[in-house]
Parts: C-alpha cells; sequence; structure tokens
C-alpha cells in the first residue's frame, strides 16, 4: 500500500517548496498529460493518466512507495479529494492546495465571489446546473465535456444572461471571453473551462457587508413565506386560487428547492411563483393574461428573485418549455392537468372548487401515473375585535406523486 498520497493543486504558478518536496520523492504520480509534463516530476517515477479518479484510488492503494497527485486548481474545492479519501480505499491524503478554478475565474473577470452559487454541470446535472443559473444572478459552472458553455446556452434560451468563459485557465493557452448567453452556442470551447454566468434584473443576493456565502436568504424579501394576500399589492386576482392557506399547503406539498424548475400555471398575480423562487428554485411563470405577465415581473421585482414569465394558453404553450420537476396548476383543469402529467414532473399540485372537478382532476393524475392524495382546507378569517367571520374559503386540494416505475 502507498505509504503517502499527497494531492498537489496547480493553478499554473511555479510549485511552492512543499510540493517539490513531495514531488521529489514520489515513486507514483497521477495527473492529466500537462501535469505529468512538468518538469518537476521525477523522471523514474510511475506515472499513471488521470481519468477515472475512482480507478486511480485502487492503483494507488496498491502501490508500494510515495504517491502524489496532481490537479487543477484547489483539489479539495469540487475535486479529486473527496474521491481519495473514500473510505474504501483507504488512503491518508496530505493536501497541498492551490487557487481554485472558480476563484481564478472571478478574479479574471474582477468581480467579488463571495454572493456567487457555484455548480459542477456534467451530462447527468447539467440541467439542474441550468436550473441554477436561471434561479440566480450570479453563478460559477464547473464544466466537463457535453456539459459545456454551449450546452448551457442552449438550454438557457429564452433567458438572457452573460457569460465570462475562463478556458484552459493557469496554462500558456489561457483564454478569457465575455459574451452573451444567445452567442455561446456558436462557439467551440476547449477544455477544462470555468463559466461565469451573470446577469438577470432581481437582487444580487448579496448585502453591504455580506455573512454567508451565495445567496442571503434574507436579501431582498419580507419575513416569513405564504403571506396574506393584502401584502401583495400587485395580486390582481383575488380569489380561492390565491388563498394564503392553500398556497402554503402547496408550497410544503411541492417542495420546490434549489436545482428544481417550477412551472406555476395560471400565475395570477405571481404571489406563488414568487415564493417558489424564494426557496432558490427556478421558475416559469405562464399565464393567458398578458397583465399576469406584468403583475408577476413587478411581484418578483419587489421581492429581488428571478423568474421567467411566458404568456399563452394552456396547455399548448408549454409544449415548448423545458422539462418542469414540480408543476402547480392554478387554472386550466383536466386537460393542462393532462398534458402536465404527460411531461412527468415529481410532483403536482392543483385545486378545484367543486367535489366532481376535485373526482375528475384526480382521475386525470392517477390516468398519468401519479399517486394522489386530496385534502379538502376550509379558513375562516376572523376580526379579532369581536370575533366575527370576515371571510370563508373552501377549495379541494390534489397532490399528485410520480410513483416509482411509472413511465
Amino acid at each position: 500500500m502507498a505509504d503517502r498520497v499527497t494531492v498537489i493543486g496547480w493553478d499554473g504558478s511555479p510549485l511552492t517548496a512543499a510540493a517539490r518536496s513531495a514531488l521529489s520523492a514520489a515513486t507514483l504520480v497521477a495527473g492529466a498529460a500537462h501535469h505529468l509534463a512538468l518538469p518537476e516530476v521525477p523522471p523514474g517515477a510511475e506515472r499513471v493518466r488521470l481519468g477515472s479518479v475512482g480507478l486511480a484510488a485502487r492503483r494507488i492503494a496498491g502501490h508500494r512507495g510515495t504517491a502524489v497527485v496532481l490537479a487543477d486548481g484547489d483539489p479539495g474545492f469540487f475535486g479529486v479529494v473527496r474521491t481519495l479519501r473514500a473510505p474504501e480505499h483507504g488512503l491518508e491524503v496530505e493536501v497541498v492546495p492551490a487557487v481554485s478554478s472558480v476563484a481564478a475565474a472571478f478574479a479574471r473577470a474582477g468581480m467579488p465571489w463571495d454572493d456567487a452559487r457555484v455548480v459542477v454541470a456534467h451530462q447527468r446535472t447539467l440541467r439542474r446546473a441550468v436550473n441554477v443559473c436561471r434561479a440566480h444572478p450570479k453563478v460559477a459552472v464547473l464544466t466537463s465535456p457535453g456539459a459545456g458553455p454551449a450546452e448551457l446556452a442552449l438550454l438557457l434560451d429564452g433567458v438572457h444572461r452573460t457569460f465570462v468563459v475562463c478556458e484552459e485557465l493557469g496554462t500558456d493557452r489561457e483564454q478569457v471571453s465575455v459574451l452573451t448567453s444567445d452567442k455561446a452556442a456558436d462557439h467551440t470551447w476547449r477544455d477544462p473551462n470555468v463559466v461565469l454566468v451573470i446577469g438577470g434584473a432581481g437582487g444580487t443576493g448579496a448585502s453591504a457587508a455580506p455573512w454567508l456565502m451565495g445567496h442571503d436568504p434574507a436579501a431582498g424579501t419580507v419575513r416569513g413565506w405564504a403571506g396574506p394576500t393584502e401584502e401583495h399589492a400587485s395580486e390582481g386576482r383575488p380569489g380561492v386560487g390565491q388563498d394564503p392557506t392553500l398556497r402554503a399547503v402547496q408550497l410544503a406539498r411541492l417542495g420546490p428547492r434549489t436545482g428544481d424548475l417550477v412551472w406555476d400555471v395560471g400565475c395570477g398575480g405571481g404571489t406563488f411563483a414568487v415564493e417558489a423562487a424564494r426557496f432558490g428554485a427556478a421558475v416559469i411563470a405562464v399565464d393567458a393574461d398578458p397583465a399576469a405577465r406584468t403583475r408577476t415581473e413587478a411581484a418578483a421585482r419587489r421581492d429581488g428573485v428571478l423568474l421567467q414569465t411566458v404568456t399563452g394558453r394552456a396547455p399548448h404553450v408549454l409544449e415548448s418549455l423545458p422539462e418542469p420537476d414540480v408543476v402547480r396548476i392554478g387554472a386550466g383543469g383536466v386537460p393542462v392537468v393532462t398534458a402536465c402529467a404527460d411531461r412527468r414532473p415529481e410532483r403536482i399540485a392543483a385545486h378545484a372548487t367543486t367535489r366532481d372537478e376535485a373526482e375528475a382532476i384526480g382521475s386525470a393524475l392517477t390516468a398519468g401515473g401519479y399517486a394522489v392524495e386530496t385534502l379538502l382546507l376550509q379558513t375562516v378569517g376572523l376580526d379579532p375585535a369581536d370575533w366575527s367571520e370576515r371571510e370563508r374559503s373552501v377549495v379541494f386540494l390534489l397532490t399528485g406523486r410520480r410513483t416509482t416505475g411509472a413511465p
């Protein structure tokens, strides 16, 4: 077994004394081709081209001697250290860090990054990385082959952002390009690269004195969620579908979170859409009424969140939208429920004002491969002065959860 495994980060700068010392004693060196070509690598050391880190870790575990792994940037920041420290390899790891590629990319752009989200994009997580770029105004994307700047741009169709693409940071082939997202798909980009995705009209998520890495959950928002409708001056469409208790339970059942894409079909004044965005999800708010778009965008600006609005009549307008994770249906009935179920989101929430309508929606969800929960919600607003009734709301809430093995 390897006596010691030292992981050395490399950012293009001359190696530190600690890194040179570890390399000089190495009997096995693993890394990418440009790492193995460094003059400090001992000529007699076994060289392992680093493709799969798991395979390399097994090779290192079976090596008798001293091993060094070279990696770009800070190997403890979305890097190889996590895999090498997996219990099944039994390796003791020492780390010599370097400047991370994310820090280097923001330095090249001359921007702070304590208010940025950082995501890793590969073919399995590309869609979720794109959703983070939809929802947040400053995101660093660590890309991979097949999930690079061009793919990010294609999936961001309809959402304007500025891309800062940093190719081969720290090498003599380093290049930094600034362009709009709609132009990024027209280029061929070199790996490895980091993409800074910047823009959006919402709040930046940063306060004057940042205290939390990434988005400040209190920035630009009121405390609490699912507040009374009167708090939302732009609502413009009162009624059962906007009842705050119904909205609270819909949010609880759907559970929107960072990396999700939420469809809010029949968004009205945008209260649900805005609150889903406050949970970190990307949101597309859809309504047939053009005035709903204005109200929803005003609500988003007021609360400092980013979302996308689409004007059109469901279900037809839904055909061109990207795949959702969860869907809230505020209007449209069975035809919209059926169209949404056909897109296979994890969860769907809809409501009805009559039992017949609730049975029809429940049947449509069941036929689409969803397990259905039905609740009868009744809320009564009271005047605290004399406990008299102010208003009453009675509604059926139906939540569909995609069943395991459903098509």
